[in-house]
């Protein structure tokens, strides 16, 4: 096949865009962006670089939509003909313009939520609180629905597993473009603005095309903890308030900000940066100790801030708002502790009682910050009782609306975040605490012993400090039985000796493999009768939080099984927490990538079993997903707002009994997709030699040197077992290769067992579970590609396996359009098609790049190449880039 003229490039590139029918607007920001980096790899200095980009570009186009072979080959031969160096200025180009892509698909998110909530008498989404709380009033009345919203808890928790392949310095150039984006919207009829917008742009995409792509080292713990700290600064802290605002603005009509709102804060943060010590060496008691203080300064300046904002503003003279007699003794109280400040801001502020008080108060949060003994407060529930007497104040006086306007978003991000911002998670594996109880029983200790005693220390110190919400919760990977909680117990002890005070601790069973997901109901049966966590049960009115791994049970049996396990588990856990009086929260560990348990969340909680929910979801949030769901206010509220009506939704008597019918209805559908596809994995990953294959046809090995997070990739030194290695770089190893195998295979097996097309439509549309699973594995397999992942699978010579792998791809791919109905992926989800068919073969173009340096790291009589190497990883940052749902 000849390569294209210019013009049949230029018309083919045109003729691919337009078919990807894209909104005008975001057409627009992709055509502005994509040509001004085309004018930065002009002027970069590198000779021929834009031509290059063009012509790979071109062909992997006319390879994605003719699908020939000679097409195909046509664009691999361009791939290969590069040197190793425009090879990698190729693949920074391309990785460049998908962090554009993605910046304007985001761009149009926001512009679209902006347009809805500025629509003048704009109904609700369908899946928002407001809606939800209207839906579930009508089914339970409004008393009940009210009460359940005052009991609705959203508990994300953001962790540090590496699967974020920017570095800081990139994510940060790429929102300082999307405000310049934001500014060329905004000067669309100025054409001397839109043109310094446009040149400013330029500039900002340069620097992002000069930035160094990879880390030159691992990030450390405390790294990743700052990292975390920039959503919460510019984002959740103003994003957070500002969703309960428009639930109670909803709710309340004309009288919100007039009286005091329905709405309880129901978002609580949770982090394990800092604090996950499960096979992470670098996360030492140092580090835990260290977390906390960053987190605590930098919500403690928020605070300030904000007490300082809403002081200055609440200029409100002693004649028109006189103060309470409790606001009055409150200032002479805060005077007495603070006299020369006080007499300064009285002077200042004459008659202005309520802006007094609040200035004051900003020097005592101040305080706090500082550990200034004789100003600090001890903990957040004063600071909230002398901001509800200024809040009283102002309703006693009249001035209701200044009460419950910005001191109300003030309240309730004390009450959100209080002094520590997140609480801090502690996870650990049980076998390390069996080790190191054993030596504490022989009387030995060695630096094992003395990391997990300061540990526990840690925790006292950070409680102490932060108070007791700031750290507590303690989670126990690969809990097998009672004794592994109360061993946490026992170590709190040792680590203060008989005389001192251990920490407060909520023991948190994990349950992460097959084996533990099917005991989980009898091994909680056993905890709570435990004495050493009974009286702590008693201590919190019988709450009980339990986590649910999704990782290592896919990596186990499969997604399908797992996914099946998963809801077993849930509810026999849900139902036996409801014949025994247990407020239970389960706790998911959803990982970003659909091998993980990742996709949309909102569906998959109205999936959950009957009393599994019950008004409070709590996730573990990573990577990548972290700045896709959080990283924008806009985008960060309607995530919140989406996920908390589902939260509201999932107990809804008719969401259960929907839940319950459909689970009995179709459990034979499960037992024989269950049993087919088990025996389908296994015939793939329990095959001799499988694990050694895997590393040699993915990327696997070479994402280890990625510097993606300061975890360790595997367990071992080599690879010999899939025990071996940690459940994320299995997924992203076989995202990298294009096959997604994790998130999907075996469900080819399954349904083609079953068999029955007609009741498997039917079971798709009334079973929210299978629902779920078949549209994850359908993003799953429309982000894969066929050709591409047999060039990955010939990168050795196990054709058994490579055969059983496209073949599985081929029958789920073909199973998955039969039953949701289409000629193709996604037919039913445009918009998410169109996501996908935009991006891939943009991919695709990587992917060329990655298999060409994979393919000369393979060859075992080549000497080590590290520009191959440096090629590679370029690659692998490229393709997350582009694919988004990695790791």
């Amino acid at each position: 096949m000849q390569e294209l003229t210019p013009t049949e490039a230029i018309d083919l590139v045109g003729r691919f865009e337009a078919g990807q029918e894209l909104p005008e607007e975001m057409r627009a920001d992709v055509r502005v962006l994509g040509s001004l980096l085309g004018r930065v790899l002009r002027e970069s200095g590198s000779p021929g670089l834009f031509e290059d980009v063009e012509r790979l570009r071109t062909a992997t186009i006319q390879a994605y939509t003719d699908e020939t072979p000679e097409a195909f080959a046509r664009a691999a031969r361009i791939a290969d003909g590069f040197s190793v160096a425009r090879a990698d200025e190729v693949a920074r180009a391309f990785t460049c313009y998908f962090h554009l892509v993605n910046l304007a698909e985001e761009h149009q998110r926001v512009r679209i939520l902006r347009e809805r909530d500025g629509r003048a008498g704009s109904a609700d989404a369908a899946d928002s609180i407001a809606t939800a709380f209207a839906r579930l009033s009508e089914e339970v009345g409004e008393d009940a629905a009210r009460e359940r919203l005052r009991g609705l808890r959203f508990h994300p928790v953001f962790t540090a597993h590496p699967t974020e392949a920017r570095r800081r310095a990139v994510s940060a150039s790429i929102r300082r473009l999307s405000e310049l984006l934001d500014g060329y919207d905004t000067a669309a009829e100025d054409g001397t603005a839109r043109r310094r917008a446009e040149r400013r742009m330029l500039e900002e995409i340069d620097v992002l095309w000069r930035t160094a792509p990879l880390r030159a080292e691992k990030p450390s713990p405390t790294d990743e903890v700052r990292s975390v700290m920039g959503v919460f600064d510019e984002t959740l802290y103003t994003a957070v308030p500002h969703v309960y605002r428009r639930v109670d603005d909803t709710l309340q009509g004309d009288e919100a900000g007039a009286r005091a709102p329905i709405v309880r804060p129901f978002v609580r943060l949770g982090s394990w940066v800092g604090g996950d010590r499960d096979g992470n060496p670098f996360v030492t008691a140092s580090v835990t100790r260290k977390a906390a203080a960053i987190a605590s300064e930098h919500v403690l300046r928020g605070l300030e801030r904000t007490a300082l904002r809403v002081g200055r503003g609440l200029t409100l003279d002693a004649a028109s708002t006189p103060p309470s007699d409790a606001l009055v003794a409150l200032w002479q109280r805060l005077r007495a502790g603070d006299e020369e400040a006080a007499a300064d801001i009285a002077q200042r502020s004459p008659n202005e009682p309520h802006r007094r008080i609040m200035l004051l108060l900003a020097r005592r949060i101040a305080a706090t910050r500082t550990r200034d003994a004789d100003l600090a407060y001890r903990d957040p529930e004063h600071l909230l009782a002398d901001l509800r007497i200024v809040q009283e104040s102002l309703v006693a006086a009249g001035a209701a609306r200044q009460a419950y306007g910005h001191l109300q978003q003030l309240v309730w991000q004390v009450e959100t975040f209080g002094f520590h911002l997140a609480e801090l998670e502690v996870r650990q594996h049980s076998a390390v605490h069996a080790r190191v109880l054993a030596r504490l029983d022989a009387g030995d200790t060695d630096d094992e012993t003395e990391e997990v005693l300061d540990t526990f220390r840690a925790i006292a110190y950070i409680q102490e400090r932060f108070g007791p919400k700031a750290a507590g919760r303690y989670i126990v990977s690969f809990t097998r039985s009672a004794d592994d909680l109360a061993a946490v117990h026992r170590l709190a002890r040792h680590a203060v000796g008989e005389n001192g005070t251990p920490p407060v601790l909520d023991v948190i069973p994990l349950f992460e493999t097959f084996a533990d997901l099917r005991a989980a109901p009898g091994i909680l049966a056993e905890i709570v009768g435990h004495p050493a966590f009974a009286a702590r049960l008693e201590q919190t009115g019988r709450r009980l939080e339990v986590m649910l791994g999704y990782s290592d049970s896919s990596k186990d049996v499969g997604p399908v099984a797992a996914n099946l396990a998963l809801y077993e588990a849930q509810a026999e856990i849900g139902e036996w927490a409801q014949r025994t009086g247990i407020e239970l929260t389960l706790f998911h560990g959803r990982g970003g990538a659909l091998g993980r348990g990742g996709g949309p969340a909102n569906s998959a909680i109205l999936a959950q079993p009957p009393h599994s929910v019950e008004g409070r979801f709590k996730l573990t949030e990573q990577g990548e997903v972290i700045f896709a769901r959080y990283g924008d206010p806009a985008i960060a509220m309607r995530h919140i707002d989406q996920v908390a009506a589902a939260v509201l939704m999932a107990s809804a008597p008719s969401n259960e009994s929907r839940n319950r019918a459909a689970a009995e209805r179709y459990a034979d559908i499960a037992r024989t997709m269950d049993a087919a596809s088990r025996e389908r994995f296994f015939a793939l990953v329990k095959a001799p030699g499988f694990a050694p294959w895997f590393a040699r046809v993915t990327p696997m090995e070479e994402i280890g040197q990625l510097a993606l997070g300061s975890r360790p990739a595997r367990r071992g030194l080599s690879v010999e077992s899939l025990e071996d290695l940690r459940a994320i770089p299995w997924v992203f190893a076989w995202t990298q290769a294009r096959i997604n195998l994790a998130g999907w295979f075996g469900l080819g097996t399954a349904l083609e067992a079953v068999g029955d097309e007609e009741r498997l439509r039917e079971a798709y549309q009334e079973w929210p579970l299978l629902r779920t699973l078949i549209d994850n594995v359908a993003m799953s397999l429309a982000k894969a590609d066929a050709r591409i992942a047999r060039h990955y699978l010939d990168l050795d010579d196990r054709a058994d396996l490579a055969d059983l792998v496209m073949a599985e791809m081929t029958l789920t791919r073909s199973w998955v359009i039969r039953v949701t109905g289409g000629d193709e992926l996604l037919a039913t989800k445009p918009v998410l098609q169109r996501a996908v068919k935009m991006r891939s073969p943009y991919v695709d173009a990587l992917s060329l790049l990655q298999l060409r340096a994979l393919r000369a790291l393979r060859d075992p009589d080549a000497p080590r190449d590290p520009e191959q190497e440096r090629l590679l990883l370029l690659s692998v940052s490229g393709v997350a880039a582009g694919l988004q749902n990695t790791g």
